[in-house]
């Protein structure tokens, strides 16, 4: 386990939003580099870089054209280098975006393995034997090319699934995970994580990392090829990370992660906390909203088997949102909001915060998709750094922009909230310095529940010798337990306490030190 991670808070960058350093409307990796110093003014000391690599950019980078190559639109591998060189001056681990399962159809491996003559590359992708052959069970794309057959797909059309092999076969085209075809696009892509990892990267965010193999339901085939990428790691790069996108830390911390995400999914925990609705009339039931219709132990019942199964392998990585979902000032504000990220950077594990969140930026209803985003587009607008022109995201002509700006007379920005000491900014620097100065809040301090009764409030929570209680509803709770000791952070009014009761006023939160 890289030592580093137990004391990690990552600050999740997406790289055309950031920052604008050659005013053509597109963040770039310079930009990146020119806010580390804000980065780390945070408390975030590693960052996680969505994907910069050539792609004709239809899903957003997801959809590789060179694993090796930073994107001209970001600049140059030689921009990317100094970045790691810089960002570890400054104490700051840097992962990349791996995308393993898939690349672009302009991939150079996929435009030999289209050629309707046999290659090295034939195997590289899963393609039926005939152009007639369309498997129910599987994606597939049909008469773009000359070779007798369709390609399977795991996302978009222009996505091709790399071929891991098949752990159930039921047709003559599929490959056993073993074959030697199969075996070859596993290396290739370790030959990749060994030539960033050889240039300063500190690891890897793993996409859709449970996507390898296919039909294997069980994910064991997926999880021995990533068993054998962290023997990898652990004899010659034992400092570097991996965290996987697969939201079963029980299955992916075993299979070899370090740390894996634990998304918004519903029906889970996650879920439960931020964005669970009624199915009927759409009103609000999180825990964290302030309607107070919120039921802890769904969040409960499902976390803490997430975290028995997985506590002694790794870490559970919560989120306060990512390029994939709509940002949490969505549906929460700004008192919301400091609850929220206040529960999610006292939890276990290593959490990560998605760029903006901290300012509370909002999700931008009704842009027309860019690259692949549809609905995530609204995510994934320019980072509101000023008063000033595009936010100060970029000199460009405003029409220029990757995206739009908020426009509003009231956009949140990093100048507004930095002087103010109760700005959500601040709010967030705050809960992140306390966990750094206090060891029981980082990754492997202990965890256990000490009240969460079913459609009530508030939650309290141990982390170590700290006791930790929210009560996000806009009603007073009373509780019969005691939480008598030193506060150490609060948010909202401190609640009454006594040998046999905790009064928690609405909307507050509390760290005490027993």
């Amino acid at each position: 386990m890289p030592a580093w991670l137990g004391d990690a808070i990552f600050y999740e960058v997406y790289p055309q939003s950031f920052c604008d350093t050659n005013s053509d409307g597109i963040g770039d990796i310079e930009g990146i580099t020119s806010r580390l110093d804000y980065i780390y003014g945070l408390g975030c000391n590693a960052i996680w870089i969505n994907p910069c690599f050539v792609s004709p950019f239809k899903d957003g980078g997801y959809d590789v054209a060179d694993y090796k190559t930073v994107a001209p639109r970001y600049g140059t591998n030689e921009d990317l280098y100094r970045l790691f060189a810089t960002a570890h001056a400054a104490g700051i681990h840097v992962l990349l975006d791996l995308v393993p399962g898939h690349t672009s159809d302009e991939h150079p491996w996929f435009q030999q393995s289209a050629l309707p003559t046999a290659n090295q590359y034939t195997n590289r992708y899963i393609w039926t034997d005939t152009a007639w052959t369309a498997p129910r069970d599987f994606r597939c794309v049909s008469g773009r090319f000359n070779r007798n057959g369709n390609y399977l797909v795991n996302f978009f059309s222009t996505q091709p699934a790399l071929n891991y092999g098949f752990e159930h076969i039921t047709e003559r085209w599929q490959l056993p995970p073993m074959h030697p075809d199969c075996l070859a696009t596993r290396e290739a892509m370790k030959d990749i994580m060994r030539f960033w990892l050889g240039k300063g990267c500190d690891g890897f965010r793993v996409d859709m990392a449970d996507s390898l193999v296919k039909s294997d339901h069980e994910k064991k085939t997926t999880s021995a090829i990533w068993q054998d990428v962290r023997a990898m790691f652990d004899s010659d790069y034992p400092e570097a990370a991996l965290v996987s996108e697969w939201s079963d830390p029980g299955r992916a911390l075993k299979a070899g992660f370090h740390a894996d995400f634990y998304l918004d999914h519903e029906s889970n925990g996650f879920h439960a906390l931020f964005r669970r609705k009624d199915p009927v009339t759409g009103a609000p039931l999180g825990f964290f909203g302030s309607e107070g219709n919120g039921n802890i132990s769904l969040f409960v019942d499902d976390y803490l088997r997430r975290y028995e199964e997985s506590r002694n392998d790794g870490y559970i990585s919560f989120v306060t949102g990512n390029h994939d979902t709509p940002r949490m000032r969505r549906s929460l504000d700004e008192t919301q909001l400091k609850l929220a990220y206040a529960f999610i950077f006292t939890m276990p594990g290593v959490p990560f915060l998605y760029y903006g969140d901290e300012i509370g930026m909002r999700y931008m209803e009704g842009l027309v998709s860019k690259e692949g985003g549809y609905d995530r587009t609204g995510s994934r607008t320019p980072m509101q750094w000023t008063h000033g022109v595009n936010c100060g995201f970029s000199d460009a002509p405003t029409d220029r922009l990757y995206l739009p700006v908020d426009a509003s007379p009231d956009a949140p920005t990093v100048q507004a909230q930095m002087d103010d000491p109760q700005s959500l900014l601040n709010t967030v620097r705050r809960v992140i310095h306390l966990r750094h100065t206090s060891t029981d809040l980082q990754a492997d301090g202990s965890f256990g529940v000490v009240y969460a009764q079913q459609g009530a409030y508030p939650f309290i929570y141990r982390r170590g010798s700290l006791i930790i209680a929210v009560n996000p509803s806009p009603h007073l709770a009373i509780v019969p337990v005691n939480i008598m000791g030193k506060v150490l952070f609060s948010l909202g009014e401190l609640p009454a306490r006594s040998e046999h009761e905790t009064a928690m006023a609405p909307q507050s939160f509390v760290v005490v030190r027993e």
